[in-house]
């Protein structure tokens, strides 16, 4: 304020410059000279003018208003023009289906901004963790976040003809207790399998069986060799129930119906870049192509 004063020679031209009050700026001006110990202008009725001691850091608070309006100048073309790098995090068996895919598309349409993909099932602290998105699956994250819902996602119990034919088809989740159902280390809430029916029944399983693992391909082996029961996200399964490999079973019930999010810290003046990646994957992920055998 004090730098704008000195160029424009007046508190009022300076506070029409700056979009504030008058006011403001002579108390801010009032401020700045009660932190210094000296006065910067002498003030008549009539005129302004500056003292000995405000002309000799005029020249230099003028530098840095200069340079404060060049760096406001770039964070606002920053936040309307899509550029810069994005934090994102993103499930690991997701992200390399269905993201890393997508990229190719995404930077060819958005040239200057570039991503670091974190992928990890593990859930990280987004803000904690200095990420600018996430893409989560879950029942409903976390509400201190805003979530922006992109599809569904289910999760299906699978096993492989053969291992239905040597062992037979469970017709009620209790039919599960005893047979080797292998379960996923990162589950959202707890490794319960928690199913209903139309009928409003509930039936809670827990998984038991030789294999837990911190990513869901790695069932897969075990599953297409025909020694056990799995949950599966349907993103994952897909595939393999397309061509036959697995089978849903248990179709009369359902697990927890969860959804894809695109996750971010704050809605309040989120950079084009982030809102950019957020609209993308809301055009390429609102429909999955991950259903074939619908």
């Amino acid at each position: 304020m004090f730098a704008k004063v000195a160029e424009e020679g007046s508190f009022a031209a300076a506070a029409r410059a700056m979009g504030v009050s008058v006011a403001t700026v002579s108390r801010g001006v009032a401020r700045l000279e009660d932190r210094l110990g000296a006065r910067l202008f002498n003030r008549t009725s009539r005129q302004l003018a500056l003292t000995e001691f405000g002309g000799t850091i005029a020249e230099k608070a003028g530098d840095i208003y200069r340079q404060a309006e060049e760096a406001e100048s770039v964070a606002r073309e920053m936040s309307v023009q899509p550029r810069g790098l994005v934090r994102l995090a993103v499930p690991m068996s997701f992200g390399l289906r269905w993201v890393a895919p997508l990229m190719p598309a995404f930077f060819r349409a958005y040239p200057e901004v570039s991503v670091d993909l974190h992928l990890s099932d593990a859930t990280v602290d987004i803000v904690a963790q200095g990420f600018d998105a996430a893409l989560r699956i879950a029942a409903l994250p976390d509400s201190s976040l805003v979530a922006r819902r992109l599809c569904p996602v289910s999760q299906l119990v699978v096993a492989s003809p053969d291992y239905l034919e040597r062992y037979g088809r469970p017709a009620h989740p209790r039919d599960l207790a005893g047979r080797p159902c292998l379960s996923y280390a990162y589950r959202a809430g707890n490794p319960v399998w928690r199913f209903t029916n139309d009928a409003g029944e509930e039936e809670p399983v827990t998984p038991t069986g030789p294999l837990r693992v911190t990513n869901a391909d790695a069932l897969l082996p075990m599953l297409l060799d025909g020694l056990a029961i799995a949950e599966l996200p349907e993103f994952i399964a897909g595939e393999y129930l397309a061509d036959g490999r697995l089978e849903t079973i248990l179709t009369d019930w359902r697990l927890t119906r969860g959804g894809l999010y695109f996750v971010t810290p704050s809605a309040r003046a989120r950079p084009a870049k982030v809102t950019a990646l957020g609209d993308f994957f809301a055009a390429h992920l609102s429909e999955p192509a991950w259903l074939p055998h619908r």
